[in-house]
């Protein structure tokens, strides 16, 4: 008697432990994606939630990676490319930083295709957030968000031109 009620138990468990993990996604899927960047100038990104996995590649410091999943000190990224793997979650950090996705972005001094060129950007650029923006829908600019070159240069990009909001 008393193996079956931990049976069920046990059980009970894992559906609950599943249906909060469904929550989560939902909630993540109805929130937009949360990004994150890299903290250290070589972070491993694993095949697998353990340091005894296989790297996959190494990354530099500011690289933003989309949080797919957290779990248990680890932390399921992607990355521009599509990459999916594992980090550490203490080789994260909540700076946000953006990463040029097209040939050449096209950085204006205002946020109007109209406005005189600020600078350009090729692709992979890391450019920092210059503005408070959680994701590409709660920016000041529809379609636009502020950013900034590590030499000072900052301006407005079109959202579709960076990877990382």
């Amino acid at each position: 008697m008393r193996r079956s009620a931990g049976v069920r138990r046990c059980a009970a468990d894992r559906i609950a432990r599943a249906f909060g993990f469904a929550l989560a996604l939902a909630a993540s899927a109805a929130w937009g994606a949360d990004f994150l960047s890299t903290a250290d100038g070589a972070t491993i990104l694993y095949d697998a939630p353990s340091a005894r996995a296989k790297p996959l590649f190494v990354l530099g410091r500011d690289t933003p990676l989309e949080v797919i999943v957290p779990v248990e000190g680890w932390t399921k990224v992607r990355d521009v490319g599509g990459t999916i793997g594992w980090i550490e979650k203490r080789n994260l950090a909540e700076r946000r930083s953006l990463v040029v996705r097209v040939p050449v972005a096209d950085v204006r001094v205002n946020p109007d295709e109209a406005a005189a060129l600020a600078f350009r950007a090729e692709h992979g650029v890391l450019l920092e957030l210059a503005e408070p923006a959680t994701s590409a829908s709660t920016t000041a600019m529809p379609g636009w968000v502020k950013v900034r070159h590590r030499d000072g240069q900052s301006g407005f990009v079109r959202i579709t031109q960076v990877f990382g909001l």
